[in-house]
């Protein structure tokens, strides 16, 4: 597989605020992917999830299923137990021909709740939790991929992984079937040099989320302890090209790499008008894999 650009349909439609982005069908969404130049698109809450409807609604685009988030919990439950919650989605992977599994640790997050600033999201300190943890994940991984499916790991803010030393001890505690999600975004608002994490992660990142960050919005998110969403609402995150993240150093870090980078970035679509910046980031994107060698 080549580099394929995709989108998230986050800019359109919000999973965490339906509110944003709720009247506008999955039919626009679609049509303005495809015309944006993109060639498939991750899941959301407007999207089928049962085979053959999905199928049918992507076909009028034809832009390809690349995946989707799925939230695990496996800081509350065992892996066998985790295994058997994620057998639907695997079969909806499977039977799209999607080949990534992307997995983020929802026990007790914060991102989703609106009133809840970002200095009360979960912390683990102790290391046996942390051992624990990584030999969970590692053998849904092991799972997943005996089905045909690499496990990517979503870091996320508001969740017990967001900064650079808990990647750090992620990547540590898991073994090699484990994946790692590059979020440009989440790396760069968490505190990470996304940078540095292509180059020292470069042969366990299988999938890219790219979205940029505003430094404006971030600072005053990180003065005021806001929440997540009240920072997306503000507009903290845009797409590639419009913030702060290097993709050129980026992306000149991942020789070889061969998958989706998906332009994921959630903003509000009444002031950031999907279509408009979907090209935005397309055209950066495009630009930036051509510089490095990655896409002609």
């Amino acid at each position: 597989m080549t580099i394929r650009i995709g989108a998230n349909p986050i800019g359109w439609s919000n999973d965490d605020m339906p509110e944003l982005g709720g009247e506008t069908p999955l039919e626009t969404c679609l049509a303005e992917a495809k015309s944006a130049g993109l060639e498939g698109m991750e899941l959301g809450n407007k999207f089928p999830r049962e085979a053959t409807a999905l199928k049918a609604a992507l076909a009028p685009f034809g832009l390809a299923c690349i995946g989707g988030w799925h939230s695990i919990f496996l800081l509350e439950r065992d892996a066998d137990a985790e295994i058997a919650a994620a057998r639907a989605h695997m079969d909806l992977l499977k039977a799209m021909g999607s080949t990534v599994f992307i997995a983020a640790e929802c026990s007790n997050t914060i991102h989703g709740t609106k009133s809840a600033p970002l200095s009360t999201r979960p912390v683990i300190t102790d290391a046996a939790v942390w051992a624990e943890y990584g030999r969970r994940l590692t053998k849904l991984a092991e799972a997943t991929k005996a089905e045909g499916l690499q496990l990517v790991y979503h870091f996320h803010m508001g969740t017990f992984i967001q900064n650079r030393a808990e990647i750090g001890k992620l990547m540590d505690a898991t073994g090699p079937a484990v994946g790692l999600l590059l979020d440009t975004g989440h790396a760069t608002w968490g505190g990470s040099d996304p940078v540095e994490l292509a180059r020292t992660y470069r042969h366990r990142i299988f999938h890219i989320h790219c979205k940029d960050v505003r430094p404006d919005v971030r600072a005053k998110s990180e003065a005021g302890d806001w929440s997540f969403l009240d920072s997306v609402i503000a507009g903290v995150y845009t797409v590639p090209g419009d913030g702060t993240v290097d993709y050129t150093g980026v992306f000149r870090e991942l020789p070889g790499y061969s998958g989706w980078v998906v332009i994921e970035a959630e903003q509000d679509p009444a002031v950031a008008n999907p279509l408009a910046y979907c090209k935005m980031g397309y055209a950066h994107l495009t630009r930036v894999l051509a510089e490095t060698g990655l896409r002609p």
